[in-house]
């Protein structure tokens, strides 16, 4: 402990004080260069995240004690990779993301003094946007959605309207049925006052029109006469598959359908009339009375005669003339039947289907599968569910072939995929940034290693007397390379001259030759550093043997044979 102690005091305050302060330095870099390398590589959990999206996520995560990285203002989520998907499915399970969009919380912290009426009405078309777009995700396969309504307002004395439209962006995971389309129209037709099912596109995030609105009068809710075949094709090829893969197995069966369809659209009006049938329609009767007689027998008639109050003479009447009339009109009605039939675009006029199917696979005498044919009883009870499965008419035109031919062979293609070890060497691109990140790192800390610790520990291992010694030994060195005795007091030589080197204390050095004695003094201080010791000492004897060498040229030249000859020797 003593010499411990003594080590401490010779490398004195100040340097101990560096000393500790670069110790501390590198344990701080170290131990960044530890955490940074031991931290999981971070990739992007979500992007384009909105704000209640970001908070409703971290709050989970520091729930599970998961750690994370934010980026964008919290618009992106980084997440360690290994934990990638199984976070995503824990998320997804809760509900997150719910994806962005205002509801009609807008009107909870709106400054109703300040609003005027067109901020209003378009917090309002934001907030029924919005609306729309919450309700829409919430249908199966459909991941996000984005509502864009047009609400057109009336102008003053104007008589025609414009019609409200409205568009819609999709991101599906899969494909969307024609009816769930059809239910997304309308559920937007519907919520919107004035607006029809026809007047509403739909779109996917791949930019595929799944609905048309630019047509007015759409009969078919926006599907295309192409979009309907298909999907009536698609539609009856799966169920004759299903049925068909029943019997012959999995993967023996091959299914074309091909359907005409009839798109014109026929309105029939017949009128039918029934003679038989007859229905009283009006009655009318008509009845008439009259009665003559002679007016000669009965006296002139004059204007006297015909006057009221006055009696008219008595006399015999003469006989009178009676007739009477009677005339009856009746309407009857034919019965009449009027039949009006509309006959909409999409009649299947034939269907024609191609089934083709495997045959058996048996083992043969030899071990061996061979390929056998199906029997034609099979086949034919294989055609009859076929017939059955497309509702088959005779009477339209529809036909069904069922044929038995052996399938080719299915020789597996390589893609150049790596086996066996090459698996390890297959990188993405998070992996190789990655590693050039840690050889960064690496390289940085073996800097630092050979460039400070390396010499830092050199200087504190070795102590100042060492050092020293090690100078003046290097001195000591250099004299006897030049056939001087540093322990005598005199050197002979030939050319009649002579010269001695003494040293006196280890600090001091004397040299005399060719009679002359020069003096070299050269007294340090024990606080000098070490490197600065060893090359003044080394470059002051070299500086001092070149000076003797000039004023001794013939000792020199006598040094020079004598290491000659001693090689020879």
């Amino acid at each position: 402990m003593q010499g411990f102690f003594d080590f401490l005091k010779a490398l004195g305050a100040a340097r101990m004080a560096a000393m500790a302060a670069v110790t501390l330095a590198l344990i701080g870099f170290f131990a960044f260069l530890m955490i940074r390398m031991s931290q999981p590589q971070m990739v992007p959990l979500f992007t384009d995240l909105s704000v209640e999206d970001s908070s409703a996520i971290i709050k989970d995560l520091e729930r599970q004690a998961i750690p994370y990285e934010m980026k964008n203002d919290g618009a992106i989520i980084m997440a360690p990779k290994e934990n990638i998907a199984r976070l995503r499915m824990k998320l997804a399970e809760g509900g997150l993301p719910k994806g962005g969009g205002v509801g009609y919380e807008i009107f909870d912290k709106s400054d109703a003094l300040g609003a005027t009426s067109f901020i209003q009405n378009i917090n309002h078309l934001r907030a029924l946007e919005g609306e729309l777009a919450r309700t829409i995700r919430g249908i199966d396969r459909v991941q996000a959605a984005r509502v864009h309504l047009v609400l057109p307002d009336r102008p003053l004395f104007a008589r025609d309207k414009a019609e409200a439209t409205a568009s819609i962006v999709l991101k599906v995971r899969g494909t969307l049925e024609t009816q769930q389309v059809r239910a997304i129209r309308h559920l937007v037709a519907t919520a919107v006052n004035g607006m029809k099912p026809e007047r509403v596109s739909v779109i996917d995030e791949t930019g595929k029109l799944l609905a048309d609105g630019a047509t007015p009068n759409d009969l078919n809710n926006g599907v295309g006469a192409d979009d309907r075949k298909s999907a009536y094709e698609s539609r009856l090829r799966q169920q004759v598959e299903a049925i068909v893969t029943s019997v012959v197995g999995p993967g023996h069966a091959r299914v074309q359908l091909s359907a005409d369809f009839d798109l014109n659209r026929i309105t029939q009006t017949s009128d039918k009339y029934d003679p038989d049938g007859r229905v009283m329609r009006s009655s009318q009767t008509r009845e008439e009375q009259s009665t003559t007689s002679d007016g000669k027998e009965g006296g002139q008639v004059s204007a006297s005669t015909e006057l009221p109050g006055n009696n008219k003479p008595e006399g015999n009447a003469a006989p009178r003339d009676a007739s009477k009339k009677t005339e009856e009109i009746v309407n009857y009605e034919i019965s009449r039947v009027t039949k009006t039939e509309v006959i909409e675009a999409g009649r299947v006029n034939r269907i024609s289907a191609a089934v083709l199917v495997d045959g058996v696979y048996a083992k043969n005498d030899k071990g061996e599968m061979a390929y056998q044919p199906r029997a034609k009883e099979e086949i034919d009870r294989i055609a009859a569910l076929v017939r059955s499965a497309i509702g088959f008419d005779a009477k339209r035109g529809d036909q069904v072939e069922v044929v038995n031919l052996r399938f080719a062979e299915n020789t597996p293609v390589s893609i150049g995929e790596p086996t066996n070890w090459m698996t390890y060497l297959t990188f993405t691109k998070e992996d190789i940034m990655r590693g050039a990140e840690l050889g960064v790192m690496a390289l940085l800390g073996l800097i630092v290693l050979l460039m400070v610790v390396r010499p830092l520990v050199r200087r504190i291992v070795t102590p100042e007397s060492a050092a020293r010694a090690a100078g003046l030994a290097g001195t000591a060195g250099v004299a006897g390379a030049i056939g001087v005795d540093p322990n005598s007091a005199g050197m002979n030589g030939e050319g009649g001259g002579g010269g001695s080197i003494s040293s006196e204390g280890g600090a001091n050095i004397s040299i005399v030759g060719g009679g002359e004695q020069v003096a070299i003094s050269n007294r340090t201080s024990a606080m000098i550093d070490v490197a600065k010791v060893q090359g003044q000492v080394h470059a002051q004897s070299v500086q001092k043997v070149g000076e003797l060498a000039e004023k001794n040229p013939q000792e020199a030249v006598s040094i020079i044979r004598g290491w000659l000859h001693e090689d020879a020797a």
